[in-house]
């Protein structure tokens, strides 16, 4: 298992831990399957983000890749540092 792997399935369990087993997707807001989390970079490392535990956050896997197809997301007005979440 690589290292991120490690990391996606430790920040998962403590976000679920924290949540009482819901954990929401950092995009979309809906709650994700361990089997379909992955880790998104909340800060993109083409933009100077880094993979510290800070600036990782758990999405689903399909919101993850077109939050990338789509190019930069806009941040949320009520919670700066989060995407705006689709409804």
């Amino acid at each position: 298992m690589s290292r991120l792997a490690l990391t996606r399935d430790k920040i998962y369990k403590t976000v679920a831990r924290q949540l009482h087993g819901q954990v929401p997707c950092w995009v979309c807001g809906q709650h994700v399957l361990p089997a379909a989390a992955t880790l998104e970079h909340i800060r993109p490392l083409s933009e100077g983000g880094n993979s510290h535990a800070e600036n990782l956050a758990i999405s689903h896997e399909v919101c993850n890749g077109q939050r990338h197809a789509l190019g930069k997301v806009a941040e949320s007005p009520q919670s700066p540092g989060q995407v705006l979440r689709r409804l």
